[in-house]
């Protein structure tokens, strides 16, 4: 009772799960990004090509058995996709089994129209996506048309797509091929799909940035989670040997050979800043 008298009780949905309180969403969600309209020099060769892993997932399952009412957070996805765009990339959108990419709809810029925009410009591709299994059945061996896999973030990237099999495979087929691998947030949640069937974390020694556990642990005091993480993201894959570049949720992005990844929200301009740089870059 005293959470909903002060504002942060997490909203109870429809199908039982529970999105953010009216706090959470007042400190932690805004009605317009930071993007930046940068001109840049675009690409016009054929590895024009990126690969988006979307989630179908919508509730993660809290340790006190409360569900959070997630997805893909859209400005985590769509910023950095925003600039990737502009340099002269195109997207190709997968999730695990091809339906819909869900998205965190009440974090959604409502007020940003460069994000409105690309969403209205893509939102028939995130209805109709490609499966994971489709994309490595018909693409492995295009790998010449793609220069980078994105995988955005989201508490939704932490269901299912860790122990998934493709994602593995697509993961390391972008590490043998020497296409860029991009994330953020709780994005990097993927890369523990590379441990599967006791396989060496491809990521080992690699410096990265991703959503801090300290703060995951301190949202449900607010009312932004419905109750405590089922388990930590960033302490796991420090254990398996990834160097943290980040303790707090803030603008830091890294780039660690074709690895380039994001802390949080704050990060996704940046990021979509970086990665457009650094594909250019290679690609020149």
């Amino acid at each position: 009772m005293l959470k909903k008298l002060f504002g942060i009780a997490p909203k109870l949905e429809p199908d039982g799960s529970y999105s953010p309180s009216k706090v959470a969403l007042k400190i932690g969600v805004a009605d317009k990004t930071d993007y930046e309209n940068i001109s840049y020099q675009k690409y016009s060769g054929i590895k024009n090509k990126i690969l988006v892993i979307c989630t179908e997932d919508k509730n993660l399952k809290m340790k006190n058995g409360k569900y959070f009412s997630t997805g893909n957070h859209p400005v985590e996805t769509l910023l950095p996709m925003l600039h990737l765009r502009n340099a002269g990339f195109e997207f190709e959108i997968a999730t695990p089994t091809g339906k819909p990419a869900i998205f965190e709809m009440w974090a959604f810029p409502n007020k940003d129209e460069h994000v409105n925009a690309i969403y209205q410009e893509l939102e028939s591709n995130f209805e109709k996506p490609r499966s994971l299994s489709d994309f490595i059945n018909k693409s492995f061996n295009q790998s010449d048309d793609f220069a980078a896999v994105f995988i955005p973030g989201g508490h939704g990237a932490m269901i299912g797509i860790p122990e998934d099999r493709n994602v593995a495979k697509i993961l390391r087929w972008a590490n043998e091929k020497e296409l860029f691998t991009i994330s953020l947030c709780h994005g990097p949640g993927a890369f523990l799909s590379t441990t599967l069937d006791n396989k060496e974390f491809l990521y080992r020694g690699y410096n990265l940035a991703v959503f801090p556990d300290s703060v995951d642990n301190q949202t449900p005091l607010m009312g932004y989670l419905p109750g405590k993480m089922p388990h930590g993201l960033s302490e796991k894959l420090k254990s398996l040997g990834a160097n943290l570049m980040n303790t707090k949720m803030d603008k830091t992005v890294c780039v660690d050979r074709k690895l380039i990844t994001g802390s949080s929200p704050l990060a996704s301009n940046e990021l979509g800043k970086l990665a457009a740089t650094e594909l250019l870059k290679s690609l020149s």
